[in-house]
């Protein structure tokens, strides 16, 4: 059976790990990813179309100073995205996002079952901890990274407006104002705990060497006569 100690420490990793993955799935069935706003002007409107959405669905509202408005509209992120390189790179951060729930997932039951056994000297021990959860928090950076440069570099929002809105052409826009939801900010949060999580085990492990130094330490400084009586 595991120490007291050990027993707490592995329960505290779990606690963080699987925090991981319960933030993870809430960032997977949001949609305060981002929020675009696009100013658009023409002979017969003026005004702007705001656009929010996550990895799976969004909405899209105008707001016209002059010009009839239409009505709100919900969609589908991959649905509305045509075979392009913006569809291909969102799902390759879903794919990235979803490959960090398991990997959560793996290091909080791993993080469990040290609390209630002694797996130590296999990779069921804090070495698998340390490959799950830093697994975790690297896909999570990758999905970070890669949902920046397709908001950014690969201007996915002004793709989602084109679709949903073809009356309104690239050469009606006015320029493009991003703001960042709280499920994209989340993903820090994702790496901060996975962090934490292998900062725990660690701490454990390096406690756990320093107390078996100490209990070798009085039989090397034994006296020889001492130890062969």
């Amino acid at each position: 059976m595991p120490t007291t100690e050990k027993t707490l420490m592995f329960l505290s990793s779990f606690f963080t790990s699987f925090g991981a993955f319960v933030v993870i799935c809430a960032i997977l069935g949001t949609h305060e990813w981002i929020s675009s706003t696009m100013a658009i002007s023409d002979y017969f409107s003026n005004g702007s179309i705001i656009i929010t959405y996550g990895l799976f669905r969004g909405q899209s509202v105008q707001e016209l100073y002059h010009g009839l408005a239409e009505p709100d509209k919900h969609f589908e992120v991959l649905g509305v995205l045509s075979n392009s390189p913006h569809k291909t790179l969102h799902l390759v951060v879903i794919l990235f996002l979803s490959l960090s729930l398991s990997m959560s997932l793996l290091s909080s039951g791993f993080t469990f079952y040290n609390s209630i056994s002694n797996p130590y000297q296999t990779f069921l021990g804090p070495m698998g901890v340390h490959t799950w959860s830093g697994l975790s928090a690297s896909f999570t950076f990758l999905t970070l990274f890669l949902f920046l440069g397709n908001v950014l570099a690969n201007r996915l929002s002004e793709e989602l407006t084109l679709t949903l809105y073809p009356q309104y052409p690239s050469s009606t826009h006015r320029g493009t104002a991003h703001t960042f939801g709280y499920s994209f900010w989340l993903l820090l949060l994702v790496i901060l705990l996975n962090i934490v999580t292998v900062v725990i085990v660690a701490f454990y492990q390096r406690a756990r060497t320093k107390r078996k130094q100490e209990q070798r330490k009085p039989m090397e400084d034994a006296p020889r006569d001492g130890i062969l009586f």
